[in-house]
């Protein structure tokens, strides 16, 4: 079998470690889920799975430019949606409340 020599543009190689890093944090966020024992829902399992087939087989998982970064193999709605499984399997709390915890409380 032989191997396609590796591309010297700095634009490839960005492409390909966006792809391996969306890659392992969608597995990231199902194996996190399985461990705590936390179901997910039908519909965030099959966005897991939908997802992580677009990124292998097209290098990104979103057809419309104006959607995520240059470069990048999830959109900015598909990050969001995936952080918000992580934290589910992770067992942080969700919505405000989350987002409340770092903030200090403001002077009256």
């Amino acid at each position: 079998m032989k191997r396609k020599p590796p591309s010297n543009s700095p634009f490839e190689a960005q492409r390909k470690a966006a792809q391996r890093a969306a890659l392992n944090a969608l597995r990231r966020a199902r194996r996190a889920a399985d461990k705590a024992g936390v179901a997910l829902s039908e519909w965030e399992g099959e966005f897991l799975d939908s997802v992580s087939d677009r990124v292998k087989s097209h290098g990104r998982a979103f057809g419309d430019p104006e959607k995520g970064a240059p470069g990048q193999a999830l959109s900015t709605l598909q990050g969001r949606k995936l952080k918000e499984i992580a934290a589910k399997a992770k067992g942080e709390p969700k919505g405000d409340a989350a987002r409340r915890w770092g903030r200090p409380k403001r002077p009256d």
